[in-house]
């Protein structure tokens, strides 16, 4: 059985792609199935990230009732689907990446984009990530982690449009650890992070 290329963007993601590996990793049905909840930050001017059709990213227990947990939360989705986002859009150049992103974790997350771009891969397929924990720092830091099953995302020849539906193993589920930190404008951004590829904390 082959390994898929991981939408993992935190500290995993450096390795190389393969034409028939399985995506990983890093938000909706037409838009991003969509982000986990909470309401933005007036002051922010987000940017637009809208997924295609075939690609979903979905979210499961992402709000916990908390405001301020439930903010941190929604960004750490929005960080991964812009991500996903560059993927398909074959560009680490996009303003999702820069604005969800900084310092390390924008690094890893440009040249992971750039990998899937020079393997000719994108992907398509349901992204469903779960059981999220926030551990909230101080009030310009926290800490997020969460679980992601890529077992119904395939990766796709760029040129050819040909998706690899090899069946998944247990490397298609990945524990992230991501570190957020607030800006002025109240945008949590991802700053660090690792990711976990086979986790048995998230195998289901």
């Amino acid at each position: 059985m082959t390994t898929a290329l991981l939408l993992t963007a935190c500290g995993g993601g450096d390795g190389t792609p393969k034409a028939n590996d399985k995506i990983k990793g890093a938000d909706t049905s037409a838009t991003a199935s969509a982000s986990p909840g909470a309401s933005a930050s007036e002051d922010a001017d987000r940017p637009d990230i809208t997924l295609p059709g075939d690609v979903k990213d979905e979210f499961e227990g992402w709000k916990t009732g908390d405001a301020t947990k439930d903010a941190i939360l929604a960004d750490a989705g929005r960080a991964q689907t812009a991500t996903n986002d560059a993927i398909i859009k074959g560009t680490p150049d996009t303003p999702g990446l820069a604005f969800y992103y900084k310092g390390k974790a924008l690094s890893s997350s440009t040249r992971w984009v750039q990998k899937w771009l020079d393997s000719g891969i994108t992907y398509t397929g349901t992204t469903r990530y779960y059981s999220p924990k926030v551990e909230i720092f101080d009030s310009k830091s926290a800490g997020v982690s969460y679980c992601a099953d890529e077992t119904e995302a395939y990766n796709k020849d760029r040129k050819t449009k040909k998706v690899d539906r090899t069946p998944a193993g247990k490397d298609a589920y990945v524990l992230y650890n991501t570190r957020l930190e607030k800006t002025g404008r109240g945008v949590w951004q991802t700053s660090d992070g690792t990711s976990v590829r086979g986790s048995k904390t998230c195998v289901r």
